[in-house]
This record gives structure tokens, sequence and C-alpha cells, in this order.
């Protein structure tokens, strides 16, 4: 029998990882470097958005692979309230005509709260490599 909460969750998961790796990618396709000076115009250090970007890559591609989506949701909760309290919330929730608002932002601080707190273990690489950790301790005990 098929868990709703399970495939739902899922679905989740990896709607939010293929966004957070296509933003990476784009940030290093597009010229990170262009990235760095951007983040230094709005008062930020310059070498945080390698970071950002790495973690939106590598935390995309992990979570759509399931593995350690707890931690990587958690990373990308503190990826979005960043965005939206330094450079976001200024502009209002739909915009103010010279930039995008923080609705984005929002619904993907939502969906990676939802994973960071439910986890997701359909189709997940944590939960081969778990169930395999928990059987050996079963046989050794």
């Amino acid at each position: 029998m098929i868990n709703k909460f399970e495939v739902s969750t899922l679905i989740l998961r990896l709607i939010l990882g293929i966004t957070f790796f296509i933003h990476g990618l784009a940030k290093f396709q597009d010229g990170i470097e262009n990235i760095v000076g951007w983040f230094e115009s709005i008062g930020l250090p310059g070498f945080m958005a390698y970071g950002v970007g790495l973690i939106e890559l590598v935390g995309g591609i992990a979570l759509v692979i399931g593995l350690g989506s707890r931690f990587v949701s958690a990373l990308f909760i503190v990826l979005m309230a960043g965005a939206i309290l330094k450079v976001k919330l200024a502009a209002g929730f739909l915009g103010n005509g010279q930039g995008a608002g923080y609705e984005l932002d929002i619904a993907l601080l939502a969906l990676a709260i939802f994973i960071m707190i439910n986890g997701s273990q359909m189709l997940a690489l944590d939960s081969i490599i778990f169930k395999k950790k928990k059987s050996e301790s079963k046989i050794v005990a």
C-alpha cells in the first residue's frame, strides 16, 4: 500500500532539490564572479557567493537523491532567511517594480522547513544507508 504522506513528501523534496540545484548551477554558469560582485555591493563578503552557490548546487543534488535531507533543508532555511531579510524584505511580498519580492523565497523556506521537520524516506539514499546499518547492528547483537 502506498503511503500518501511519503509520496507527497517525496514530491516536495524533489521540487525543492531541483529548484535549488538549478539556482546553484545558474550562479556558476552565468559567472560566479558576477554574484561575488553583487554580494559585495549589498554589503556581504564576496566569498559567500561561492558558499551559497555550492550549497544550492550540491544540496539540490543531495535532496533529489535523498541524502541528508534534513541537514540540507536546514542549510536552505538559513539561505532563504538570509535572502529574505537582507535582500527581498524591503521590496515587499510581491516586489516593488525594481526587483522581485520574497514570495518565492518564503515558499521555498516553507518547503525546507517541512522537509527538515518530517524528513523524506521514500526513494531516499538515507533509507538504504541507515536500513543497512540497522540490519548490521541487529546481526551483531
